[in-house]
C-alpha cells in the first residue's frame, strides 16, 4: 500500500424532550455503529490503495429571514472515489419552525439550523481539477434534528447529487448520520461529533463509498466557528478498492441580516 500527501491549493483561487420521543432513535444509532464496523473491516484488505490528505474549506451563511438562508461554499474536496477537486458555490436554505427543546441543545452553536427539526437545501456547486473536466452539480438535501437523551443531537442527512461532466450525467444518493454533544468547560463550549455516511453511485449500481468523520466544532466569537476532523473513506467502486485518510478544518462565518 502507498501513501500520497497532496498539497492543497486554496479554493478561492481556483435533540423533542427527553423522554421517549416516539423517534426510531434505536436503529438509526445500531446503523451509525454498523457502517464504522464494516469500514474498520475493510482497512486490511489486502487489494487496497490508501492515501493521506488534508481538505480546507469556508462557509458563509447570510440568513435573510428567520425562515430563509443563503450560503456559499469553497473547499477541496474529495468524495464518492473522486479525485482531490476544488468545489465553490451557493446553496439556499429553507428552515420549518424551531423546536424548545432542539433550541436548548444547540443554544450554544452558532448553526441555528441545528434548532430547527427539517432544514431543506438547494444550490449549484462547481467542481474543477487539473486531471479531468469540470462538473457542474445540483445538491438537494434533506436535513432532520432530533433531541434525544445526554443532551445528544443526531443530525439525519439525505441527499442527492445532480452532476453534468463533460456532457455525461450521473447522480448519487447520499445519507449521514451525525452525533453530537455541547461540553462545558468554564464559559467555553466546544461540540465534538461523530458521523458515518454512505454513498450509492449511479456509475457503479451500488453504495460504492463508506466514510467515518471524528472532530469538533470550536465558536470563536459571535459569528466564527473553526471545524476540525479526521476522515476515513473507503471507495469499492473502482478497483482496486482506495482508502483515504485524512483530516480538514473549515471555517464557518455566520451572519444575520437585521438582527435576526
Amino acid at each position: 500500500m502507498t501513501k500520497r500527501c497532496r498539497t492543497i491549493a486554496t479554493v478561492l483561487h481556483g435533540m423533542p424532550s427527553r423522554e421517549d420521543t416516539g423517534c426510531p432513535r434505536g436503529h438509526r444509532i445500531c446503523w451509525l455503529a454498523l457502517v464504522v464496523l464494516i469500514l474498520l473491516c475493510k482497512a486490511g484488505t489486502a487489494e487496497s490503495s490508501q492515501e493521506a490528505q488534508f481538505l480546507p474549506e469556508v462557509d458563509a451563511y447570510l440568513k435573510l429571514k428567520p425562515d430563509i438562508r443563503v450560503s456559499l461554499q469553497a473547499k477541496d474536496t474529495r468524495e464518492g472515489g473522486d479525485s482531490t477537486q476544488a468545489e465553490i458555490g451557493p446553496s439556499m436554505e429553507f428552515y420549518f419552525k424551531p423546536l424548545i427543546r432542539l433550541k436548548q441543545i444547540a443554544a450554544f452553536d452558532l448553526d441555528d439550523a441545528k434548532s430547527r427539526p427539517l432544514v431543506l437545501t438547494a444550490g449549484y456547486r462547481y467542481l474543477w481539477s487539473p486531471n479531468s473536466a469540470p462538473t457542474n452539480r445540483i445538491p438537494i438535501a434533506v436535513t432532520s434534528h432530533l433531541p434525544i437523551k445526554a443532551e445528544l443531537l443526531l443530525t439525519d442527512r439525505n441527499r442527492a447529487d445532480l452532476d453534468w461532466s463533460d456532457g455525461k450525467f450521473s447522480w448519487r444518493y447520499r445519507n449521514m448520520l451525525s452525533l453530537e454533544r455541547t461540553l462545558t468547560i468554564r464559559t467555553y463550549h466546544p461540540i465534538p461529533y461523530a458521523s458515518a455516511e454512505i454513498y450509492y453511485e449511479s456509475q457503479y449500481e451500488k453504495v460504492s463509498t463508506t466514510e467515518i468523520y471524528a472532530g469538533s466544532l470550536f465558536p470563536l466569537g459571535k459569528h466564527i466557528q473553526l471545524k476540525t476532523y479526521y476522515e476515513h473513506q473507503n471507495n469499492t467502486g473502482k478497483h482496486p478498492n482506495n482508502q483515504v485518510h485524512g483530516g480538514g478544518l473549515t471555517l464557518n462565518i455566520y451572519i444575520s441580516r437585521e438582527g435576526h
